[in-house]
């Protein structure tokens, strides 16, 4: 038996999705939620054994939704449902320990091949990816990062950029001090030859799944 969880952001294609499973006897939909902080509360509390995870997510995007999973509850399965069909995107939620990746174009018979699929624990990857994507069926998800002339650190602060986060919310989330982020904002712009802080947040938009 299949428990699932669903976490979309749109209730529109929720609704289209929980009508198609509803005739599907071997899947039990245990919630559905809007976002990554209440698929956490959903996941401690009806314990799902697969997921159907949009990557771009309020609160808590798909991506860290992932890790915090797989950390805590290694045996769950993942399948990503999202609109994002970059390879940096696929790596990014392959390597936080998504089982599956498939494009929101896909047909709703072709979501259920999928969850299905990847609640058996069998990699699933869209076929309307292109060729790089599909590379990644003949990888680990424990593939190296690429190099950065950033360190890990400034990666870590460029992505919470990226999510809107303030230089206070960062410093509270990464347990370091307000001047430190600061310091780190400006070495990154240094080191990147930006100009001031707008074009660090439009660097940290363009490079969101690309780290």
């Amino acid at each position: 038996m299949i428990h699932l969880a669903i976490a979309e952001d749109h209730q529109s294609l929720i609704d289209g999705i929980l009508l198609l499973l509803s005739y599907e006897e071997e899947i039990n939909i245990v919630g559905t939620v809007n976002n990554g902080e209440d698929l956490l509360k959903l996941v401690d509390l009806k314990r799902p054994n697969t997921i159907l995870m949009d990557i771009k997510m309020p609160k808590l995007d798909g991506i860290e939704a992932t890790k915090k999973i797989k950390k805590k509850y290694p045996h769950i399965h993942i399948l990503a449902f999202t609109m994002f069909d970059q390879t940096e995107a696929v790596e990014k939620m392959m390597q936080a320990g998504a089982t599956g990746y498939i494009l929101k174009s896909a047909s709703l018979q072709e979501v259920l091949e999928a969850l299905k699929k990847v609640s058996k624990g069998k990699q699933y990857i869209d076929t309307n990816l292109n060729t790089n994507a599909l590379e990644l069926e003949k990888t680990t998800k424990k593939t190296t990062k690429k190099k950065s002339i950033l360190t890990s650190r400034q990666i870590e602060i460029i992505e919470l950029i990226a999510l809107g986060k303030s230089t206070r919310e960062i410093a509270e989330k990464l347990f370091i001090g307000v001047q430190t982020v600061e310091t780190h904002r400006k070495n990154i712009i240094r080191v990147l030859g930006l100009r001031g802080k707008g074009e660090l947040l439009r660097y940290s938009l363009e490079k969101k799944y690309k780290f």
